[in-house]
């Protein structure tokens, strides 16, 4: 069976929403892209994931690891000595928040990720840290690793103040950094500092095609998401003679984006990229994924936390016929 290497980071949340009330505490970051696979994978697809967890949180992180299905391995769990990643999230309204960060979890060097990146068939990376991969084992990455590759930017662009606090930073880089990677996804504020061509946001992304991903996709909240890519219909990885495919690009805003009930956008975008990959690895053209993403995108958003959310997806996808999702 292929495999799909699923790396970034776990980390215990604490969610406050925009209208008050308790907070929720639950494993976030990349437990959401976990959470979704059963419902994403394409059919006799499995996943290995790959991420390192602190000490004083492995008993928790294993019985969450232990309610997935479709886990191929867990060979790349890692236990360090160091305290696991604690995320507080503060929400302003229902798509602004600040975050405030402890723990030291360390990411993954160029000898880990490159043998850890060669058992699988297909890798995604969720930079829910930003220091999942330093450049070194980026480009590791690229010249170890031959099967196709997703990279969410995410916290790739954002450092951390010395109260903890989250704080986007210009990318040093950036051309090594999202070439490394065949499927870049950003949301708006990240395609914003990534890039200052425009002033449409179709020349932003251009701009950062102009890098070597073969697609880019932008996240647009409730209105759906938009890509730029250089192919037509189906996704593939780049000729190897440097031939030049034509640009085209498309838009994806489904009317169900925002469910009434939506009470939280945290984790929407880390399930909108493993659904929008794994279609696209099932073998669906770009703008079916992008509406199955939209839809379990949607349907992340009206929970908080990623308790029982593997099941609201799968039933989320079983109820969609094969005309909602082509539509």
């Amino acid at each position: 069976m292929p495999r799909l290497g699923i790396l970034g980071t776990l980390v215990w949340d604490t969610i406050h929403g925009p209208d008050g009330g308790e907070p929720v505490m639950d494993w976030g970051g990349i437990a959401y892209s976990l959470a979704a696979w059963e419902a994403a994978a394409p059919p006799g697809w499995t996943m290995v994931p790959i991420i390192k967890v602190g000490a004083d949180l492995r008993e928790s992180a294993d019985e969450f690891l232990s309610t997935l299905d479709g886990v191929a391995c867990l060979d790349f769990v890692v236990t360090v000595p160091e305290p696991n990643n604690r995320v507080g999230l503060f929400y302003h309204d229902h798509s602004r928040r600040c975050e405030r960060l402890t723990g030291g979890v360390p990411g993954w060097t160029a000898e880990e990720i490159v043998r850890g990146g060669l058992s699988c068939d297909a890798l995604y990376v969720n930079f829910i840290s930003g220091w999942e991969l330093d450049p070194a084992a980026a480009t590791a990455l690229r010249s170890e690793f031959h099967g196709p590759t997703w990279c969410d930017v995410h916290s790739l662009i954002f450092g951390v103040a010395e109260d903890g606090v989250r704080e986007p930073r210009p990318l040093e880089g950036r051309a090594d950094w999202l070439g490394a990677f065949d499927l870049v996804q950003v949301n708006e504020d990240e395609l914003e500092v990534l890039s200052v061509a425009g002033p449409l946001r179709i020349d932003r992304l251009t701009d950062l095609l102009s890098d070597g991903a073969e697609a880019v996709f932008v996240t647009l909240g409730p209105a759906g998401a938009e890509w730029i890519a250089r192919t037509e219909t189906r996704w593939a990885p780049g000729p190897a003679d440097g031939t030049t495919r034509t640009v085209v690009a498309g838009t994806a805003a489904v009317e169900t984006i925002a469910p009434e009930g939506a009470t939280d956008p945290t984790g929407c975008g880390d399930v909108w990229g493993l659904t929008c990959f794994g279609a696209l690895l099932g073998g669906a053209g770009i703008p079916e994924a992008v509406r199955r993403a939209n839809r379990l995108a949607a349907q992340t958003a009206t929970g908080r936390g990623t308790i029982g959310l593997a099941r609201k997806l799968v039933a989320a996808m079983n109820g969609m016929s094969g005309a909602d999702l082509r539509r």
